[in-house]
């Protein structure tokens, strides 16, 4: 995890800690998000990948497919392929989840283009 760089957009952190082509992984790519208080992803989708999120620490909201459930500790959430799904972290301190996705997909696929809406966040602030 430490030697894992950073990539932050809007206050939301990405670190890949593992890509296609590392460890022996052809088909997946594993990440580490970090959603701070008051951040929502806005919807999003990809057409070919499925994706896993596991919550490591905090509380938030995810919505899959118009389906929106609350989501803690320990929860796993399936993001089937070709389905809009967002993440939103409503509690007072970080909601930090582990994605899967296969096939792989760079940060600056997922995230990049893809800005988030936070409470507070100002574009000159980027």
């Amino acid at each position: 995890m430490s030697e894992a760089p950073a990539e932050e957009w809007h206050r939301l952190r990405y670190r890949a800690l593992m890509d296609a082509g590392q460890l022996g992984a052809r088909n997946m790519s594993v990440s580490w998000l970090e959603v701070p208080a008051g951040a929502e992803q806005i919807l999003r989708s990809d057409e070919g990948g499925e994706q896993v999120y596991v919550v490591v620490r905090g509380a938030g909201a995810m919505s899959v497919a118009g389906d929106t459930q609350d989501v803690g500790e320990g929860d796993l959430i399936l993001v089937p392929p070709a389905t809009d799904h967002s993440i939103a972290n409503s509690g007072g301190e970080e909601l930090i989840c582990v994605s899967v996705q296969s096939p792989p997909a760079a940060a600056t696929d997922l995230y990049s283009d893809q800005l988030a809406e936070v409470a507070g966040y100002d574009e000159d602030d980027a």
